[in-house]
């Protein structure tokens, strides 16, 4: 399992990388992915749409199950990665690099760990 240092996490397996104080990359984490099986689908999120911390902001189908992606933040939906539309495997290739979606305008943060605190809750 890979817990990059420079992210945020949360219990629900997804990232956060700021970009700046009121922007950052959102993403599901290695262990998310490899507990979700070969991604087949992804429902994104819309530009433009506003998300909550805590809440879904979107969902994955894998081969097992579909499952929510909740947000780490609240602010609102700068850009989503369109690339994962047509190949949502990316997510399994590369959960840090193929992030779900840019959320601009941050006013709060959900509960977020750092990389030493994410690894040993997966661990459990």
């Amino acid at each position: 399992m890979n817990f990059p240092a420079e992210l945020k996490y949360t219990k629900d397996h997804e990232w956060l990388k700021a970009i700046d104080e009121t922007t950052a990359l959102v993403g599901i984490t290695d262990f998310a992915q490899s507990e979700l099986g070969d991604l087949v689908f992804i429902n994104l999120p819309q530009e433009g749409d506003e998300v909550t911390a805590d809440e879904s902001f979107c969902d994955v189908e894998s081969v097992k199950a579909v499952s929510d992606v909740m947000s780490p933040c609240t602010g609102v939906i700068a850009e989503v990665n369109t690339e994962l539309e047509d190949e949502p495997q990316l997510l399994n290739e590369d959960p840090y690099g193929a992030w779900i979606a840019k959320v601009k305008d941050i006013s709060a943060y959900g509960e977020l760990m750092t990389a030493d605190e994410y690894e040993a809750l997966v661990q459990k």
